[in-house]
């Protein structure tokens, strides 16, 4: 029996699809959110097998609270996944500088916080399992989006080292990329006014809320679906480093990295030549 923590616990996400499907594998989990009472029919149907905790992923003393709470609870945690962020929309030069760091914060340092408490307990017992929510925007920018994007590109970036680092002591690493999926997440921007300060983007940022608001309810991606998918991932003998879910997602990807690779081949020649002559 494993013990899955899990950040963004809000229903209908990912996080809770994460956290049925480690219930159905007969596993413990701790679930946490920042409106825990959201959680509460849910936690009541499965008794003592799980832990809902409140947490802002931002707090740090919220999060080693958190996870000390789990470890004391289960003894351990076994699989960490790191769920819990939200999209900002604006351009590069016209989003507030105070939004610019909200995103960074929630979507890429949370992550390294999280890590960071939970890190120590997988090492000393040589074993673990940290699934990163990344994004298709973290492989393929999104215009409108591109604080969003840079921040998941970051998760990448750490992802990637993290794996090497961690390898010998047991512990693996997974990065997860959803395209669209029928969560929440859409719906939140018919609450949020377009905060643009650049007049000149505006047009481009009301045509990328106005998309996600009609996308809202009707996204392709099943949560279920795609956490069946990571956990099949996590079981195979020979575990990727990353997973793309879905076929939008999919299709976005491939023809990124197809793009990059044809790139890469023309300007070879060039790339080589940068290097200074042999025996100089």
């Amino acid at each position: 029996m494993k013990t899955w923590f899990i950040t963004g616990g809000t229903p209908g996400g990912f996080g809770m699809a994460y956290a049925d499907a480690a219930l159905e594998l007969g596993d413990n989990v701790v679930l946490t959110a920042r409106r825990p009472h959201l959680l509460d029919d849910w936690a009541a149907r499965h008794d003592d097998r799980v832990l809902v905790r409140p947490l802002d992923v931002t707090d740090a003393q919220q999060t080693d609270d958190a996870v000390r709470a789990a470890e004391e609870r289960f003894g351990r945690i076994d699989v960490l996944v790191n769920n819990a962020g939200r999209g900002w929309y604006g351009s590069v030069e016209g989003t507030p500088d105070s939004d610019v760091r909200a995103s960074f914060e929630l979507n890429f340092f949370s992550v390294t916080r999280t890590l960071r408490a939970v890190l120590p307990g997988m090492r000393e017992r040589g074993s673990g399992w940290i699934i990163n929510m990344s994004s298709v925007a973290g492989l393929s920018s999104v215009p409108g989006f591109g604080y969003y994007s840079a921040a998941k590109y970051a998760v990448e970036g750490l992802t990637d080292a993290l794996r090497h680092e961690v390898a010998p002591f047991g512990i693996k690493v997974l990065a997860v990329e959803p395209g669209a999926f029928r969560t929440h997440a859409y719906a939140s921007f018919a609450d949020e006014a377009v905060n643009e300060t650049v007049d000149a983007y505006l047009p481009m940022i009301r045509s990328v809320r106005s998309s996600m608001i009609e996308q809202s309810g009707q996204q392709p991606g099943d949560p279920h679906r795609g956490v069946r998918a990571v956990v099949d991932a996590m079981n195979s003998a020979d575990p990727p480093r990353r997973i793309v879910l879905g076929a939008g997602g999919y299709e976005t990807v491939q023809r990124q990295l197809t793009d990059m690779a044809a790139e890469l081949r023309a300007f070879e020649e060039a790339s080589r030549g940068a290097d200074l002559p042999r025996h100089s």
